[in-house]
């Protein structure tokens, strides 16, 4: 086997977890599998993996030698397109890693007409509300709210808003007066996230000024989810994506609050994130297009089913 396919392979065999699996990605045997890692591993003097019947594990060396390859492989794919004149075609396994409530409604459909369009793409998807690092974590993508990202090394493009809304229940509001002016808001218990993952007030636009009105509160998680769930137990009041409680609200499982009141940080950004390199792999490059394009449509059929509404 060629010295680049090699590198393709054990690049395929790092990222699926197993040998088997990447030959058959390739089209390879595992006898071909095992000579040809054999024989990188001979012209690299050094072991790549820990391999047993029920184990796998990458080398010290492989760790190292495994970053200087993508960006070898990465850099030869983009230079092959450009001497080409058009695009390698996308493939291999794309790493994405994507905040869960914020991609909650999407994401799948996301994926799904992604994977649609581009076949010879293989997705490993990882949902969470903690930081991230990019590099560190081994994410070729990721879409994340501004909070989540670890380092400034990353380049981002925004893809949508979340507008946020106060809620609560009528039971807890049978216990607690009802909020008639943000200034209220100091007297009551809020369920929310962190301070490290937002600001703990809310700030409101009151005569052309910005007001910030701080938040009590005795429960606080990661999980908008969960503090929704908590939040219908009737245990506070919550500043939630609109997208998370508008079903509740219609079935009046949820109460707006202060609705007459502008929120001044109204929505929470969800953002694409990569690792900015000038040349970067088919397969980021096609998800990022890809994933633009999908809310562009996404926005002007929201935008039209707007306008349809008003003139009814």
């Amino acid at each position: 086997m060629e010295y680049i396919e090699s590198l393709r392979l054990f690049r395929t065999i790092v990222e699926v977890k197993n040998f088997r699996r990447a030959g058959e990605m390739m089209d390879l045997s595992p006898s071909v599998v095992s000579r040809a890692i054999a024989s990188l591993e001979e012209r690299l003097g050094a072991r790549l993996f820990h391999r047993s019947t029920r184990q796998f594990s990458l080398t010290e060396a492989a760790e190292r030698f495994y970053d200087g390859c993508c960006r070898v492989l990465d850099d030869l794919d983009c230079m092959e397109a450009s001497a080409a004149g058009h695009g390698r075609l996308p493939t291999g396994v794309l790493r994405l890693v994507a905040h869960t409530t914020a991609a909650l409604t999407w994401l799948a459909p996301l994926i799904a007409s992604f994977r649609r369009k581009h076949g010879n793409v293989t997705l490993d998807i990882t949902l969470t509300e903690r930081p991230v690092d990019l590099t560190a974590d081994g994410y070729d993508l990721g879409i994340v709210l501004p909070f989540m990202l670890a380092t400034d090394l990353a380049v981002t493009r925004l893809l949508q808003r979340l507008p946020l809304v106060i809620v609560t229940t009528e039971a807890y509001l049978g216990r607690h007066p009802r909020p008639r002016h943000p200034a209220d808001l100091e007297q009551h218990a809020f369920v929310t996230v962190p301070p490290s993952m937002h600001k703990p007030f809310v700030t409101f636009r009151i005569e052309d000024e910005n007001i910030a009105v701080p938040i009590n509160y005795e429960i606080a998680s990661n999980n908008p989810i969960f503090n929704r769930d908590v939040i219908l137990e009737g245990l506070g009041i919550g500043l939630l994506p609109i997208t998370l409680v508008e079903e509740d609200i219609k079935s009046g499982r949820l109460v707006r609050l202060l609705e007459d009141f502008e929120i001044s940080d109204t929505a929470a950004e969800v953002r694409l994130a990569y690792i900015g390199r000038a040349l970067l792999p088919a397969k980021v490059r096609a998800f990022i297009d890809h994933a633009a394009e999908f809310f562009e449509v996404g926005e002007d059929s929201t935008t039209r089913a707007q306008v349809a509404r008003e003139r009814r």
